[in-house]
């Protein structure tokens, strides 16, 4: 074997394996525990020491204060010396001090002596007058030290130790560790508890699943009396008993549609071809009846289409073909190849700009759809409005694209009727008619919703008769 292929194979077997859902439920509850034990020790022994330094340093201040009041009445008493000042100190066990007096250092025990005294709290008290305290570390020792101006006498500070709260913080470091590892080893037991058991029922779901995709549509899973699975079971059994009727339905549609619709469709479609080959040879009544006939023809081809295309929803066989498009130039094209070429259309100067993206051949059919819906019942030809709203709410622009007509308009509370599928009664059946099926609209929102797209109509802005179908795709971008 080559160096390189034997190096190749090692690191291929030093690779690591991925992980199973078992194992991530482990970790991530093991993880987790070791989080929250590490967050909640840190909090707490911050919280703690935080109000044992807190406290130690209030009382610090008040000693000191009480301490430097007593200076001040035994400096004003007898100026001539500061010895009654230090005999009261000793006398009530005060050792950890120094007095500035007449310009000299008085009192002091090794190391609290002014040449440990930080320059920035000796400037602020001697020389500013200003009371202040900080935390200052004397030969590895934490001490509290607090500085007073005496007005006209001199200054006063005194060292407090923070022994005893280091002391209580290194017992509180001890708990918490044991705490944390007690924390971990019982996040990791329920780790191992809760994967066992998550896993489980998937797995029996996994095989169900499997089963259905194998094409045994009547494959369910037992029923159980836990409540939390028993919602994964009731809606995995929901799921596929409804995905079983509609695969069944979808099955006996298209297999209805192509052999009683089509191949009918087809003779018919090839007879008139016939018939009107041969149009001067027939009675002008036998002419109106071809013409009639062929109408109907061309009536019934749209709807098998329709009705094919319905069948695809259902099936879920649609797929979009996206892509990037000029709006305003193909709202012009899509209108160019309708029932009404020559339709007017209003763009506004920010619609030239913008891009959408979407299928070009299913938009185009939702602009054929609402033209011909609008030249059958709105009472009139139509016209198209085009424009870019930008809300303040949201990141990206709108295309609006408003079919206008002259109709009767639509009823308030029939407005999401027309939009259903063979929508018939009130306004719903005089807006799809009786010569339609009342596919049109229906696909209009279908092919939309695949867009992330919708649909509405409203009355007209002008305030004229007629209704007003908007549909408001999302811009992809504005060009300059």
């Amino acid at each position: 074997m080559s160096e390189g292929g034997w190096f190749r194979r090692l690191l291929h077997r030093s690779r690591p394996a991925a992980l199973g859902l078992r194992r991530r439920i482990l970790l991530t509850i093991t993880l987790g525990a070791i989080a929250l034990s590490l967050f909640l020790a840190v909090t707490t022994y911050g919280l703690t020491q935080n109000n044992l330094v807190r406290q130690a340093e209030d009382a610090a201040v008040t000693t000191s204060l009480r301490n430097a009041q007593g200076v001040f009445r035994d400096l004003r008493s007898k100026p001539s010396t500061a010895q009654p000042a230090v005999e009261s100190l000793t006398n009530i066990g005060v050792t950890r001090y120094l007095i500035r007096y007449q310009e000299e250092w008085i009192g002091g025990v090794t190391p609290y002596v002014d040449a440990n005294l930080p320059e920035q709290i000796v400037d602020r008290v001697v020389d500013r007058g200003i009371p202040s305290r900080q935390i200052v570390d004397i030969n590895g020792e934490l001490n509290v030290l607090v500085g007073w101006d005496i007005p006209g006498v001199g200054s006063y500070f005194q060292f407090s130790t923070l022994e005893e709260q280091e002391s209580t913080l290194d017992s509180v470091r001890i708990a918490l560790f044991f705490a944390s590892l007690i924390s971990t080893g019982l996040g990791v037991l329920l780790g191992v508890f809760s994967a066992r058991r998550a896993v489980r029922p998937l797995s029996t779901a996994a095989q169900a699943a499997s089963a259905i995709a194998g094409g045994r549509l009547d494959t369910r899973l037992e029923s159980t009396q836990d409540p939390d699975l028993g919602v994964l079971t009731d809606s995995f059994n929901d799921m596929a008993e409804a995905l079983q009727l509609r695969v069944e339905r979808d099955a006996r549609f298209a297999s209805d549609v192509s052999h009683e619709l089509r191949s009918p469709l087809m003779t018919l479609s090839a007879s008139v071809e016939v018939m009107e080959a041969r149009r001067d040879d027939l009675p002008e009544r036998a002419q109106s009846a071809l013409d009639l006939l062929s109408s109907d023809v061309v009536r019934f081809q749209g709807l098998v289409e329709d009705l094919l295309e319905i069948s695809r929803f259902d099936a879920g066989a649609i797929r979009l073909h996206m892509e990037e498009l000029l709006a305003a130039e193909f709202v012009r094209q899509a209108v160019a190849v309708s029932a009404a070429p020559k339709l007017h259309l209003e763009v506004s100067e920010r619609s030239e700009m913008a891009l959408i993206r979407g299928d070009k051949r299913r938009l185009a059919r939702v602009v054929a759809n609402l033209i011909d819906n609008a030249l059958a019942y709105g009472g009139g030809e139509p016209h198209i409005v085009i424009s870019v709203v930008e809300p303040d709410d949201e990141p990206m622009a709108h295309i609006t694209l408003a079919v206008i007509d002259d109709g009767p308009g639509v009823p308030v509370e029939e407005r999401d009727l027309i939009f259903e599928r063979f929508a018939r009664g009130g306004g719903a059946g005089r807006r799809t008619g009786s010569e339609g099926a009342g596919l049109g609209l229906s696909l209009v929102d279908e092919h939309l919703k695949m867009h992330g797209a919708r649909v509405w109509v409203e009355d007209r802005l002008d305030g004229k008769s007629g209704a007003r179908f908007v549909i408001e795709l999302m811009a992809s971008e504005l060009t300059d």
